[in-house]
């Protein structure tokens, strides 16, 4: 049997669809995993240089579980350990 570019051209598609919505699956799972961590705090910072943030923001904003918790959010470059630390202890000291 002889698969026309037609053919080809389709399982590229269905392939990458799958592809697209295992990596989908395996976020919405890791965002899960960090919800149940920020269960644990009064107050939370979330920061970083890609919309992340937003995607796990928007995965706990409507839960119950975190509608006492203040959670900030602040877009921030690409950053060593100890800027990280620098940034968070500024915006916990500042707000």
């Amino acid at each position: 049997m002889q698969l026309t570019h037609e053919d080809k051209e389709e399982a590229l598609k269905r392939s990458e669809s799958v592809m697209h919505n295992k990596k989908q699956n395996e976020l919405s799972e890791y965002y899960k995993e960090i919800a149940k961590i920020i269960k644990q705090y009064d107050e939370v910072l979330i920061f970083g240089p890609t919309d992340a943030k937003i995607e796990l923001y928007n995965t706990i904003k409507d839960g119950l579980a975190y509608a006492k918790i203040k959670i900030g959010i602040k877009p921030a470059d690409k950053m060593t350990e100890n800027q990280q630390y620098a940034f968070v202890r500024t915006y916990f000291t500042t707000n």
